[in-house]
């Protein structure tokens, strides 16, 4: 049986606009029902939410912290991995996934698409920064599909 794939899911975690909150739900449901495991910062915003949808569908979810205390992870992460790395954790968050998606964000999420492009790793977005090498997807349906390998 082949190894399920671990699809990075990134994007704000303070105050998110509702709108992207969907979008990162829809899309953890989406990878959760494609069998995918779904790698996250951990905390809240579009991590939490995207957590959330993978929980709802039956999927697992992993959570790489920034601190050094479990707790702080979302209510939603199946399992939480501390670091005590501060931001430079976003380089395990890309480097344990086999491809990332990008939901809104801010500079770090923007520091995780860099490191994922620069390891040759698929990324899609859906609202997020528009640059060379991620798919701008026009729905969490065609970023699952195009990470995956699924086609469009």
């Amino acid at each position: 049986m082949a190894a399920a794939p671990y699809v990075a899911v990134v994007g704000a975690g303070g105050t998110v606009a509702a709108e992207l909150l969907a979008l990162a739900e829809a899309v953890g449901g989406e990878l959760a029902r494609r069998g995918a495991v779904v790698v996250t910062g951990g905390l809240g915003g579009v991590m939490e939410a995207v957590c959330r949808g993978a929980r709802a569908a039956g999927g697992t979810t992993l959570g790489i912290l920034p601190g050094t205390d479990r707790a702080e992870a979302n209510a939603f992460v199946d399992v939480a991995v501390t670091t005590g790395m501060g931001e430079l954790r976003n380089g395990l968050v890309v480097r344990c996934a086999d491809a990332l998606v990008a939901v809104g964000g801010e500079y770090g999420t923007l520091s995780e698409i860099a490191l994922a492009l620069k390891a040759g790793k698929p990324v899609a977005g859906l609202g997020t920064w528009q640059i060379d090498g991620v798919r701008a997807a026009a729905d969490p349906r065609e970023a699952v599909a195009h990470v995956l390998g699924l086609g469009s």
